[in-house]
């Protein structure tokens, strides 16, 4: 891999403190935010300052070891019990991205076997670093698995931003895209703008310049007539969360994309990690939708853009059908034309 297209991370422990790239401030400006509070931490996830299922899984890791460092603090006797409401509000910060759920489910069964007498905070450490960097390993491994289903020369679309920022480093449809591109598969790539927060323009038009790899923004009204023209040869997309069949909650927009795909002959490809699929969930529509707020929608950077009073709907997922994706591409293999059946070739063993 070309260690250039390998440069954006926006999670760091530094200095005893998670540092996190606040992610509202890009294009314009690079701004680093230090937390040392797993509330604060919880707070920066509801907020946006992270964002992206695999970031908030690791970002909610180093979370568990702030809240486990204050918790020993104030009572070394019990700090098994004052870590619980810290981990309760991490995990309630976002409802959908189920990475946010396994991430701190590892620590917590961590946790729970260390002896009560001792600090906690060194061992956790280590596992949520060990989190971080298997994040990023799993990338690579998907960018490769990912490349490998591309013609050479393809132009492909993606949808919001599923890059080294929403994860640990290198990105997930962004990972496979970057690989794509070092191997001559990618040749273009279309990025929906992604309303309402601008996730595509914002950030997917940035990491892919600062990689030289040739990006166009468009808003996701004009896929339609992109994918007529036939120039269109994939959809890439991330997850925030997939169930045991296959189907996919991801940014709000993929399932009409997935739609527009279809009727085109559009090939539509997921990449996430197998920490994004919910093998508790059989299928889609028991997949939790989070609500955010209303100014989302009816403002822009606090400049309001619709009548006063209007009411606004603001899913920040949909939900994708398992047949309407032509593969799924994880670090543990690829499913194509995924199904309960298909999704059980990956399937951790009990």
């Amino acid at each position: 891999m070309d260690k250039k297209l390998d440069t954006i991370q926006p999670i760091f422990w530094r200095e005893n403190q998670l540092q996190l790239l606040d992610q509202r401030a890009l294009p314009q400006q690079e701004d680093w935010l230090n937390y040392d509070d797993a509330n604060e931490v919880a707070a920066a996830i509801t907020d946006m300052v992270v964002r992206g299922a695999p970031a908030i899984g690791v970002t909610a890791a180093y979370g568990v070891v702030l809240a486990a460092r204050k918790a020993w603090q104030q009572s070394a006797e019990a700090w098994q019990q004052a870590i619980v409401d810290p981990i309760n509000a991490l995990a309630s910060s976002r409802p959908t991205a189920v990475n946010l759920f396994w991430a701190i489910e590892r620590m917590t069964a961590l946790y729970q076997t260390l002896p009560a007498n001792e600090s906690p905070e060194a061992t956790l450490l280590a596992e949520a670093k060990k989190i971080h960097q298997e994040d990023i390993a799993a990338n690579h491994a998907m960018g490769h698995l990912g490349s490998a289903l591309i013609d050479a020369d393809s132009t492909v679309l993606t949808h919001c931003n599923a890059g080294a920022l929403a994860t640990g480093g290198f990105g997930t449809a962004l990972g496979v895209i970057r690989q794509g591109f070092a191997d001559g598969k990618v040749k273009h790539v279309y990025a929906d703008e992604t309303r309402p927060w601008l996730q595509g323009s914002r950030l997917t038009a940035w990491e892919l310049q600062k990689d030289n790899i040739p990006v166009t923004i468009q808003a996701e009204g004009a896929a339609a007539s992109l994918m007529a023209t036939g120039e269109l040869d994939w959809i890439i997309v991330g997850a925030d969360r997939i169930t045991a069949n296959g189907d996919v909650a991801n940014k709000v927009g993929t399932y009409m994309l997935a739609i527009l795909a279809k009727y085109h002959g559009v090939k539509m490809m997921v990449v996430a990690p197998t920490s994004t699929i919910d093998w508790q969930l059989q299928d889609g529509k028991d997949i939790p939708i989070e609500q955010r707020s209303a100014e989302e929608v009816t403002t822009i950077q606090g400049q309001q853009i619709a009548p006063e009073g209007v009411a606004a709907s603001n899913p920040a997922f949909d939900v994708t059908p398992a047949n309407l994706v032509d593969a799924i591409v994880t670090e543990a293999g690829v499913i194509l034309s995924p199904s309960l059946e298909a999704m059980k070739q990956i399937e951790p063993k009990q």
